[in-house]
């Protein structure tokens, strides 16, 4: 039986899950898999990704979908299973990831803006077929100086949210709930405040144009980064900071109707994004649902623990195992420091 887009993203959004973040470019995932001295082929792309999907109490207890990659919602796993069956069985959601990656602003040097709406209906279409339930489309805002122009421009605000909007339309009109993701890097050395006063100029802009675009909220799920010090501050803020912070902007900008916020982690450490997502929900009470849609965060210490050998796949589901379980009691405000050096 079909499901409406209500329901598919309260579904992404149940209590104390969050989604996977495996879709990862071919050249994104070479990076991961140098630093652990893992050759990028699509076979060990194939058998990392199995061992994530195959984990059983991670998948079934702790993540509500995957994103993934082109090649991955394609692939079959050694024994021949499309990995996107391993997904459904666990219970989880396949998603795709649909942008095309951002691209240079001719007249806006070091400002960006995704590509990829030609074609998108004829591909959600495909990817529909293909069991896919929802997509992700990644907008990059980032923060810093060229010359004497200071970035972002309220032109490439604009028009990264006018994409975002005319994809989540798209993807709505073939059934998929769409996943907008605004990312306000945390590259460079800008202070809290910096990062507050862009994040909420372009959460409030974007839903002024997913309005625009009849998109309904209801069948959306935003993707934000939290609001958060600069990667290279002389000062970065702490917890608590970030967490008052975040949730102020978005009770700020985004509706009451939305269904569900899931954060990336955008460049934190594991235990960092972990801790910011569990004192949110400790500490506030808001309207929407506040999870985690991790990559990194969730991957790192599976690749690591792994690193490309086949004797090393246990401790690989062990790594992601914890991480999971760390992130939905994140999920639920009740994750501590104690409880992640415990397990």
């Amino acid at each position: 039986m079909a499901q409406t887009l209500e329901e598919i993203a309260q579904a992404m959004v149940a209590d104390s899950k969050g989604l996977l973040a495996a879709d990862e470019s071919n050249n994104s995932i070479k990076k991961r898999f140098d630093a652990v001295g893992v050759t990028n082929t699509e076979e060990n792309r194939r058998d990392y990704r199995e061992f994530m999907f195959r984990t059983t109490d991670a998948m079934q207890k702790y993540i509500s979908g995957v994103i993934l990659y082109d090649e991955t919602i394609r692939q079959k796993a050694k024994d021949g299973t499309p990995l996107i069956d391993i997904i459904k069985k666990m219970g989880a959601l396949p998603g795709i990831k649909v942008d095309q990656g951002p691209k240079s602003v001719p007249g806006f040097p070091g400002e960006t803006i995704t590509d990829g709406l030609d074609g998108l209906d004829a591909k959600m279409k495909e990817y529909y077929g293909l069991g896919a339930r929802f997509a992700k489309w990644r907008a990059v805002i980032d923060i810093g100086r060229k010359g004497d122009r200071q970035m972002p421009t309220r032109y490439c605000i604009e028009a990264n949210n006018h994409a975002l909007a005319r994809y989540a339309a798209i993807c709505q009109a073939n059934g998929i709930v769409p996943m907008v993701e605004p990312e306000v890097l945390m590259d460079g050395d800008h202070d809290i405040e910096r990062n507050q006063e862009v994040t909420q100029a372009v959460l409030s802009d974007l839903f002024v144009q997913l309005n625009a675009a009849r998109v309904k909220l209801e069948g959306l799920i935003l993707k934000p980064n939290m609001v958060i010090s600069g990667a290279l501050a002389s000062k970065r803020a702490g917890v608590e900071e970030v967490a008052e912070r975040t949730v102020k902007t978005f009770l700020r900008t985004v509706p009451a109707a939305t269904a569900g916020i899931m954060f990336l982690s955008g460049g934190q450490s594991d235990q960092e994004a972990t801790a910011h997502l569990s004192a949110m929900n400790a500490n506030f009470k808001m309207p929407w649902k506040l999870s985690y849609s991790y990559g990194r965060a969730l991957q790192a210490a599976a690749q690591k623990a792994w690193s490309g050998k086949a004797e090393n796949v246990a401790a690989g589901q062990k790594a992601f195992l914890h991480r999971a379980k760390m992130n939905s009691l994140a999920a639920a405000g009740n994750w501590t420091a104690e409880l992640d050096k415990a397990a």
